[in-house]
């Protein structure tokens, strides 16, 4: 087998879409939550990348009662690992929203109030 005359820089470079990263990222937050509450919506998120950093922010809605911490730490670790072993991008921050907690109570009453 002859020798590859193109060495490592001379081969070009792999770049990978924000938009790409960040489809990765809320799969990641949805992995984390294991289930969407009923009536909400599925975790999103966004990511601003330099280099081989992906910083990124996660969206989602939450079940009502939750640990809050126990939960948002639990996203922010899985979505670190998952950005970093499918793109072997480093993530030093991931920003957790929750836009909305959704009680049982909401979800079986769907205009939210009770008539009497």
């Amino acid at each position: 087998m002859a020798a590859d005359p193109v060495g490592p820089a001379g081969r070009g470079a792999t770049t990978i879409a924000d938009r790409v990263v960040a489809k990765i990222a809320a799969r990641a937050a949805r992995e984390a939550v294991e289930a969407v509450p009923p009536g909400g919506s599925k975790p999103h998120a966004s990511v601003v990348v330099q280099r081989d950093i992906a910083r990124v922010s996660v969206s989602l809605e939450l079940g009502y009662p939750v640990d809050l911490g126990r939960q948002c730490g639990a996203v922010r670790s899985h979505v670190m690992r998952r950005v970093r072993e499918l793109v072997g991008m480093e993530v030093p921050e991931v920003t957790v929203h929750v836009e909305r907690l959704h009680s049982p109570r909401t979800a079986r009453e769907p205009s939210g109030r009770g008539l009497r």
